[in-house]
């Protein structure tokens, strides 16, 4: 665990409103890798900070799981049953199989990727918990900031905030 340093906070504040306003660029009910990616090596950097991983202990990794990725998995499961069942059945039986697979690839297409991935909106919603552990760790004035300082990094968080929860409102 490392020692969460003035300066550190400083950039983790700044890092937070570059996060939200980066996240805002994307569709809200929609799994990005590479947003996940980020923020899941962003978020073991976060767990390095002894104040922020009693706070933020029970955060999640996002899962960039998308609905690709889903629909390649459940066709590849798709093909052998068609060719290895297929043939031990009557032609009616090959129909019914052929259609009732067929059904659940639409299925599983037509299911939201929050089920299985983590949307933008889901991730906006762990980068919000992160400004509101920021948040309440600057309040309570262990970091010891210079009034500017205090007000630059206040700004900061506030920006990330707003704009975090906009976006989570928008997304209803």
């Amino acid at each position: 665990m490392a020692e969460l340093t003035r300066k550190e906070f400083y950039q983790l504040a700044l890092e937070c409103r570059e996060r939200a306003l980066d996240l805002a660029r994307h569709d809200q009910h929609r799994v990005v890798p590479a947003q996940c990616g980020l923020f899941n090596s962003w978020l073991a950097e976060l767990m390095r900070y002894e104040r922020l991983a009693s706070n933020l202990g029970k955060l999640e990794r996002a899962r960039p799981i998308t609905r690709w990725h889903v629909m390649g998995v459940a066709f590849l499961l798709w093909l052998p049953f068609v060719f290895f069942f297929g043939d031990q059945l009557s032609t009616t039986g090959q129909r019914v199989l052929s259609l009732v697979l067929a059904g659940l690839l639409i299925l599983i297409y037509f299911l939201p990727e929050r089920f299985y991935g983590t949307t933008v909106e889901m991730l906006e919603g762990k980068v919000l918990r992160v400004v509101e552990a920021l948040e309440k760790i600057l309040l309570s004035q262990e970091m010891q900031f210079s009034e500017a300082a205090f007000f630059r990094v206040k700004e900061n968080l506030q920006i990330a905030h707003e704009e975090l929860r906009q976006q989570i409102h928008l997304a209803h």
